[in-house]
């Protein structure tokens, strides 16, 4: 295993490092550091774009299909950068999980319709698979699909369904078969949002805003050539999409970033109080996660290493989201306690009108609080973790 970088890969990390400080604009740079879930959708589609037109928007992405070319460490590199830029997240739906899909299984027709949209921004997807009383246990899921003719007429509910609102389109799994066995009766769908039948109904969050929805179709008419490979194999499909979206939900370069942040904080000294770093309780728990985050660096780093050499990584995926998802939970909950109330989630505008009270409260406060609060959700999406147990129990252990 190969855990030191070379020149060359060294080379390139401070051009991406050089990249990304000279092209970020400052005032999208300045939300992230606040809060990252609260960059705007114009502002992240003008990040999309600028990182289009350098190239960069599809690392993982094949290079005949858009992608960069790097390799594995290449890669790892570029996300350590970009998360310690302090770049804002782009919608992980079209570049992570859809997009792969078309490119592996999709026609020639669907690759040209979808794949240089997706690159661009220029059409934003949402996902269509929780259901209520199907989400660890997807292949429960009850929205049906009956084919008629060219078309499939889809009924039926999807819920917890992020930026819907926003969405162009949606990908989704239907049952097209009751006879078979669950995971064989499901049919990946694309499916156009504007399509009549199809509704969306927000969900707001604890924080106030809109960010989840409700999805329904009653008599939805979708045409068969928007279908995924073979109708009842799109459980297959769906592996393969979760697979993508579980490697990176390890997140360690976020995490990494989210530490070194929390380190500040806890440094500042606040109205004459001793600095929480040099709390001996506060320090140790501060250590304990930085040696777990390390550890799961190196598993990361080894797991790269087996790619570049054509290994299988198979069902390590799933080591990588546990432990990845328990440390962004952990890093989250100190990051609370480290924050007090300055962090309590309060209406800038507000605050704003009361100049004194702006100046009590320090930039990192602003919104931080069910920032934080609302990533405790990390070890659900993706699959829980403990349905990655039992995965890890069959394909590693055998039982």
């Amino acid at each position: 295993m190969q855990l030191q970088f070379t020149p060359e890969e060294q080379a390139f990390r401070q051009e991406v490092r050089s990249w990304l400080r000279e092209n970020l604009p400052t005032h999208i740079r300045e939300q992230v550091e606040r809060a990252p879930s609260y960059v705007s959708k114009s502002d992240t589609k003008l990040w999309n774009k600028m990182l289009g037109e350098k190239g960069w928007i599809a690392p993982n992405w094949p290079k005949e299909y858009g992608g960069t070319g790097w390799t594995p460490t290449q890669k790892y590199i570029y996300d350590e950068e970009y998360q310690a830029a302090h770049c804002p997240r782009l919608s992980s739906f079209g570049l992570t999980m859809v997009g792969p899909v078309i490119y592996t299984f999709g026609t020639p027709e669907q690759k040209k319709q979808h794949l240089p949209s997706i690159l661009s921004g220029d059409i934003l997807w949402c996902q269509g698979y929780s259901e209520p009383g199907s989400g660890s246990d997807l292949a429960s899921l009850r929205t049906r699909a009956e084919r008629q003719g060219d078309e499939y007429v889809v009924n039926g509910q999807k819920i917890w369904t992020s930026h819907a609102h926003h969405a162009d389109w949606i990908f989704a799994l239907v049952r097209t078969s009751q006879e078979a066995k669950k995971q064989e009766g499901i049919t990946f769908l694309l499916i156009d949002m504007k399509t009549p039948g199809l509704e969306v109904r927000p969900i707001i969050s604890i924080d106030g805003h809109h960010y989840l929805n409700e999805v329904f179709f009653t008599d939805v008419r979708v045409p068969v050539s928007n279908r995924i490979g073979e109708e009842g194999k799109g459980w297959t499909y769906a592996k393969f999409l979760l697979g993508k979206e579980r490697t990176g939900i390890a997140g360690v370069a976020k995490s990494k970033s989210k530490l070194q942040r929390l380190k500040n904080i806890a440094r500042q000294e606040r109205s004459g109080e001793t600095a929480l770093i040099q709390d001996p309780d506060f320090s140790a728990k501060m250590t304990e996660l930085e040696i777990r985050l390390t550890a799961l660096e190196y598993s990361q780093l080894r797991l790269l290493s087996e790619e570049e050499a054509g290994q299988s990584t198979g069902a390590k995926a799933s080591f990588l989201k546990i432990r990845g998802t328990e440390i962004e939970q952990a890093l989250n909950e100190m990051m609370v306690d480290a924050m007090g109330w300055y962090g309590m989630p309060y209406e800038l505008d507000t605050l704003r009108a009361d100049s004194n009270a702006e100046s009590a409260v320090p930039d990192y406060g602003v919104g931080l609080m069910t920032e934080h609060l609302l990533r405790r959700a990390a070890t659900i999406y993706g699959g829980t973790n403990e349905v990655q147990r039992n995965i890890i129990s069959k394909a590693v252990l055998g039982l």
